[in-house]
């Protein structure tokens, strides 16, 4: 038997072809819903616009609530240029004043007056995309049966022109739509949302049904900018991933010796957790200033601490940042979590990468967006940011203010150690009650590392990791020669979990 392919029409929309396995039904129409301010008729024009841009297919879009003026002039700020479109005739906008009142009170309902006026601008611009702009005001005040039997009349008209549209359609109370029946009836329904929580407001994206077709079935957030519609994170075949054996430099050498003597895997995610000023930034920062001395590209995301600061800070530990901001090499993203929600975080990131290609990208601290929303949600994000990343080919380090004590009290934190390639825990340490730092690989996966806990020591020469020896006075007793030369384990129940579970 022969793999029947479904015809499909793509909407040039970042993300939507991807969980649509390809885009909307071509030739048949699409029911889009939504509540106020989601975005629907965005939408539904960026389809048309790609369509006519992309793939030389002219459009049709019939408005029932705004003004063609109205309609040009609000997307202007969305780069979209109708006017150059409209003038190339390419695309045809007419708005339709309908009055289901008149219609009402004289017991009648006709739809041939629409479909004589939809057919000469379909024939007009040789269109092969229309969007209907909204269903609730064309079919407004109607009972159920004339509804449902009307609206198979549209859909069924649609599909004998052989055109690929959009119906937007409110959200309903109770059901999917006002009135709970279009959706039954329609072969495809995508549904928008627009919800605040935590006073962060997000869009999410649903294919709720779609006849014919695999797709993604799952809430995705998108966002809407400047250039339009992106659903958010791309989903990626990340499973399909061609790994590498290549190695790139921790930037410490004592890391790299414990990590099989070469360093990460290119393309890996790593992360580094810990309290706070156990050294996780200072970490991170000495891998992106190996990584640029190397001469690639850098990207360093901040949602902590300025990049001034840091610059200022690790310059003292002889990482002189500031050269390498300048010869654009190196790259800082700044923002505060909550000046957004994580989607545009995450857009925004990925634009930069984009834009400039780096070979690495940090984020310092991720536990600083978890503000923002569950942990799961946090996990989802970076689960499918870590999966285009790694299609990109990317290597990416995360810091996190997670503990062994957190994981216990907090069995979700466990889901972003998890997901990670390689895990490295930085605390602190005691020694003859002098305060000093550790460090030690947790995991590593598809190589062979060192399991021993280390000294972590932070000078004006960058760091350093030293053995730790126990002496004939106790498995954790050393004398303060030795401390000063080596280090000690710290007889916290943190430090003892680390060095009776490392992987070995």
């Amino acid at each position: 038997m022969k793999n029947f392919t479904f015809p499909k029409s793509p909407t040039g929309i970042q993300g939507l072809d991807e969980i649509t396995n390809g885009g909307i039904p071509k030739n048949r129409p699409t029911l889009l819903l939504g509540n106020t301010g989601s975005g629907k008729t965005i939408l539904a024009m960026e389809f048309l616009v790609n369509g006519i841009v992309l793939f030389d297919e002219p459009a049709v879009f019939m408005a029932f609530e705004e003004k063609k003026e109205d309609l040009v002039m609000n997307l202007k700020s969305l780069a979209y240029n109708l006017d150059t479109h409209i003038a190339n005739n390419k695309i045809y906008i007419e708005q339709v004043l309908i009055n289901p009142y008149e219609m009402r009170d004289t017991g009648m309902y006709d739809l041939e007056g629409l479909f004589v006026r939809l057919e000469q601008a379909i024939h007009k611009v040789m269109a092969k995309r229309v969007v209907l702009d909204s269903l609730d005001k064309l079919f407004y005040g109607l009972d159920n049966k004339i509804l449902r039997s009307e609206f198979l009349r549209l859909l069924s008209w649609l599909k004998k022109m052989k055109v690929t549209a959009i119906i937007t359609s409110e959200i309903g109370d109770h059901f999917l739509t006002h009135m709970g029946i279009e959706e039954y009836v329609a072969d495809c329904v995508i549904a928008l949302d627009n919800r605040v929580t935590n006073q962060i407001a997000t869009r999410r994206l649903r294919i709720v049904k779609y006849r014919g077709s695999f797709h993604g079935n799952n809430e995705y957030p998108f966002t809407i900018d400047e250039k339009g519609i992106s659903v958010y994170p791309i989903i990626s075949e990340a499973f399909q991933q061609e790994p590498t054996s290549k190695r790139i430099s921790s930037g410490i050498k004592d890391l790299d010796e414990m990590l099989g003597k070469k360093g990460f895997y290119e393309g890996s995610s790593i992360l580094i957790s810990g309290t706070a000023g156990t050294g996780k930034t200072t970490t991170a920062a000495s891998f992106a200033y190996s990584v640029c001395k190397a001469k690639k590209r850098c990207l360093f995301c901040a949602f902590e601490e300025a990049p001034k600061q840091i610059i200022r800070n690790m310059g003292s530990i002889g990482f002189h940042l500031d050269p390498l901001v300048k010869s654009g090499i190196l790259t800082f993203y700044y923002s505060r979590p909550t000046l957004q929600n994580l989607e545009l975080h995450f857009l925004a990131i990925k634009k930069i990468i984009n834009e400039i290609k780096p070979a690495v990208v940090i984020l310092d601290p991720i536990t600083n967006l978890m503000t923002e929303g569950p942990n799961s949600d946090i996990r989802s994000m970076l689960t499918r940011f870590v999966d285009f990343l790694k299609t990109q080919h990317i290597t990416v380090m995360f810091t996190a203010a997670i503990t062994i004590g957190s994981i216990e009290r907090n069995p979700s934190d466990e889901g972003i150690s998890s997901m990670v390639d390689t895990w490295m825990v930085v605390q602190d340490i005691d020694i003859d009650a002098e305060r000093s730092r550790s460090l030690c690989v947790m995991k590593s996966r598809g190589m062979a590392h060192s399991t021993d806990v280390r000294k972590f020591k932070i000078s004006t020469k960058g760091i350093t990791l030293l053995p730790i020896v126990a002496n004939s006075k106790g498995p954790l007793a050393v004398s303060k020669r030795k401390a000063k030369e080596h280090g000690n384990l710290s007889t916290s129940k943190e430090s003892i979990w680390v060095k009776e579970n490392s992987p070995q």
